[in-house]
C-alpha cells in the first residue's frame, strides 16, 4: 500500500507543498495522454487511497470526488496530434509538466511516477519507479488521470461510436484493432503507432 513516506521526507509535514504526478494513456491507439498533479492535505487523506490500477471503477470515482474537495489538482493533456508530432514519451513528459503548471500554485517538490523527470521543471523533483504503489500523492494523481481520461474517451465514443472506446478506452484490444481494419482510423487515433493496427 502507498504511504506518505516520500512526502514526509520531502518536507510535507513542515508545510512544503509536495505534489504527486502520474499519467494515464501511454499505451492506447487512440485518445490523449492525460497527466495529473495532486497535492494532498495531510489532514484529509481519503481512506482507501491506492494505485488506480488496483481499484474498481466505483472506488476511483468515489475517491476522485473526495480529492476534489480536499486536495489541489492540476491536469495536463497531450492530444493525438501532439503525440504523433513529438512521440508518446515526450508528449507524456509535456502533459506532466502542464499538470504541475495547472495546479496554479507554486510547489516545492514534485514526485513523478516512473524512471524520469520531465525536462525543464523549475522545481525540485524526484522520479519514483512504481510510485503509484508507493506514494499516496502519486496514487491520488493516478486516480485523477485515469478517471479524467476514461471520461474523455467516453465523450469521444459518443462522436465515433463504432470503435467501442467506452469499453476498452482506446487500448489495442482485438475488438479495437478489428474496428480500425473495418472502419479506418478516426481523427482521435494516433498515427505514430504504425500503419497497421
Amino acid at each position: 500500500m502507498p504511504d506518505f513516506t516520500f512526502e514526509t521526507k520531502a518536507g510535507a509535514s513542515s508545510g512544503r507543498k509536495i505534489c504527486g504526478v502520474d499519467e494515464a494513456g501511454r499505451g492506447p491507439l487512440a485518445g490523449p495522454v492525460v497527466a495529473a498533479a495532486v497535492i494532498l492535505d495531510p489532514e484529509n487523506i481519503p481512506a482507501g487511497l491506492n494505485d488506480s490500477k488496483v481499484l474498481s471503477h466505483p472506488d476511483r470515482e468515489r475517491l476522485l470526488n473526495i480529492l476534489r474537495r480536499h486536495a489541489k489538482i492540476g491536469i495536463g493533456i497531450a492530444e493525438p496530434g501532439e503525440i504523433d508530432r513529438i512521440n508518446i514519451l515526450w508528449a507524456t513528459m509535456e502533459a506532466m509538466r502542464r499538470s504541475i503548471e495547472n495546479l496554479n500554485i507554486s510547489i516545492d517538490c514534485a514526485l513523478i511516477d516512473g524512471n524520469r523527470v520531465p525536462p525543464n521543471l523549475i522545481y525540485e523533483s524526484h522520479a519514483i519507479v512504481k510510485g503509484d504503489s508507493k506514494s499516496l500523492s502519486i496514487a491520488a494523481a493516478s486516480i485523477v488521470a485515469k478517471v479524467t481520461r476514461d471520461r474523455l474517451m467516453a465523450e469521444a465514443d459518443s462522436r465515433f461510436p463504432k470503435y467501442g472506446w467506452t469499453g476498452h478506452k482506446g487500448y489495442p484490444t482485438k475488438a479495437h484493432r478489428e474496428a480500425v481494419v473495418a472502419l479506418g482510423r478516426s481523427p482521435a487515433h494516433r498515427w505514430s503507432f504504425g500503419k497497421n493496427p
